[in-house]
């Protein structure tokens, strides 16, 4: 029981973890900032443009609700598709802005792998000397075999 815990804490405190862990709370925040952005600022303009409409209110009734005063006897069931048409936008509003990010990120990899220096390959002398290694060899093995 005791090596399954140190298994655990090895992994979870591994890099790849921790910085998943990181990537995931910052995620949520910027989740909750695109969900005001299109809840507050887009959908309101979107509202205004299309009458007046507000696109938490748009649903299908399934079934009325019954209530007896302030009392609900049976709620009512909807499909609420409106709130379905928000969450679609704050989808494609984080897939757009991952996308960004990647895309920079790639391009910041690649510059710096082109900026990365070609592997020096050997200098003139050392060409020379293995060039002059070579024609002495191939000599030694002539003058041998005409003995």
């Amino acid at each position: 029981m005791k090596k399954f815990f140190q298994e655990f804490k090895d992994f979870a405190m591994r890099g790849n973890v921790m910085d998943m862990a990181i990537g995931v709370i910052i995620g949520g925040a910027f989740g909750a900032i695109v969900s005001s952005l299109v809840n507050d600022i887009i959908m309101p303009g979107v509202g205004v443009l299309t009458g007046g409409t507000n696109f938490n209110e748009l649903k299908y009734v399934i079934q009325k609700g019954v209530t007896n005063g302030t009392e609900i006897i049976t709620p009512e069931v909807s499909i609420n598709y409106g709130t379905f048409i928000q969450t679609i936008i704050d989808f494609l509003i984080i897939a757009f802005c991952i996308f960004m990010v990647i895309k920079v990120m790639n391009k910041m990899k690649k510059a710096k792998e082109e900026e990365a220096p070609a592997p020096a390959g050997p200098t003139q002398e050392e060409l020379l000397a293995e060039i002059r290694d070579l024609l002495k060899k191939d000599t030694e093995n002539k003058t041998v075999g005409n003995k």
